[in-house]
């Protein structure tokens, strides 16, 4: 297959390099110093055994050079879509399918619904239109991203944990590009199992995403910190239990408990959420996909939303006032 990796960080790395060397033609959409690292270089991947692989990807951050592709995987940050949304019909063939492979909330969500919201924009992650007005969505398939993975340096990815990547076609079919596209991944390593009901798996990861990331973020605690503090791991229940009340009107099946579900969160143990990365690094925060798509859909669903909409305000101001510097935010040990 020829696939595209629009947004080659860290999940899109991972990703570029592991199908690269299963054998399919790979590009990748990077800019900056990145670029430069791949184009010299290639993308290196550090996997958990501390071993490495490199692959020789087509690089460029100029979409339209790259001609058609049978499979683009958008990974970049869903804040970041929009000013790219229009470029990329430049990558589309007669049968091409664009992967959706972010955090939070999908722009396609009430797409192929079929309930009462059936077409609703997600003004959030949507703003304007712009996203849907530009990507066909029966060209769609959802994906559920698990691993964890960080930049070291340009060019180069770090695989901390986890290998799963969930796909869904918007509306449950098991149709024959989705399972082409599981073959693929699976042959490049990847734990990939078709769900006949992706947006209720995207809220268990939601679930987890709108609290752990903006509490993350305020507090600079890990993930295992957060939930051994009984203050912090109830804060985080209760943005938790407000959202499970939407996402059951919308008619979310939440297969595991609430407790489950931080549990897991503390299984990860001493990792930084990716809000937490961002924050130190100077970048823009994913608030928008991850917290404030949820709360358009309360005000949707006529939610209450309390917990959920204090944590998102100072996080959102905590954002602001970190761009506004042009600075960064961080935690460091004396003499460090």
């Amino acid at each position: 297959m020829k696939i595209c990796v629009v947004g080659a960080g860290a999940i899109g790395g991972l990703l570029a390099v592991k199908l690269a060397h299963s054998g399919h033609e790979v590009s990748v959409v990077v800019r900056g110093a990145n670029l430069s690292a791949v184009r010299a270089h290639g993308m290196r991947l550090r996997l958990q055994d501390g071993s490495e692989l490199c692959a020789k990807v087509q690089a460029s951050d100029r979409i339209g050079e790259l001609g058609a592709q049978d499979v683009v995987i958008l990974a970049m940050k869903a804040h970041q879509l929009p000013a790219v949304a229009a470029e990329i019909p430049l990558l589309l063939g007669p049968d091409t399918v664009i992967v959706t492979a972010q955090n939070g909330v999908p722009w396609w969500y009430f797409h192929k619904h079929g309930g009462a919201h059936e077409g609703q924009r997600v003004e959030a992650v949507d703003p304007g239109g712009v996203v849907s007005a530009a990507l066909p969505v029966e060209r769609i398939i959802g994906c559920i991203v698990y691993p964890a993975c960080d930049m070291l340096e340009p060019g180069v990815i770090r695989h901390i944990e986890g290998n799963r990547f969930s796909l869904g076609e918007l509306d449950g079919a098991s149709t024959p590009r989705i399972r082409a596209l599981a073959d693929a991944m699976r042959a490049a390593g990847f734990k990939t199992p078709i769900s006949s009901d992706i947006r209720s798996e995207l809220w268990i990861k939601l679930w987890g995403n709108l609290s752990f990331n903006p509490i993350s973020a305020l507090s600079h605690a890990t993930l295992a910190d957060i939930c051994a503090y009984a203050p912090s791991r109830e804060l985080a229940a209760n943005m938790m239990r407000e959202a499970q009340s939407i996402g059951e009107q919308l008619g979310v099946n939440f297969k595991v408990s609430l407790e489950q579900r931080i549990d897991g969160a503390a299984a990860v143990g001493q990792h930084k959420t990716s809000m937490l990365q961002d924050l130190e690094a100077g970048r823009p925060l994913e608030l928008a996909a991850l917290v404030g798509s949820v709360l358009d859909m309360a005000r949707l669903t006529g939610t209450p939303t309390p917990t959920i909409n204090a944590v998102y305000a100072l996080a959102s101001l905590l954002a602001r006032t970190v761009q506004a510097q042009q600075g960064s935010l961080r935690i460091a040990s004396p003499g460090v």
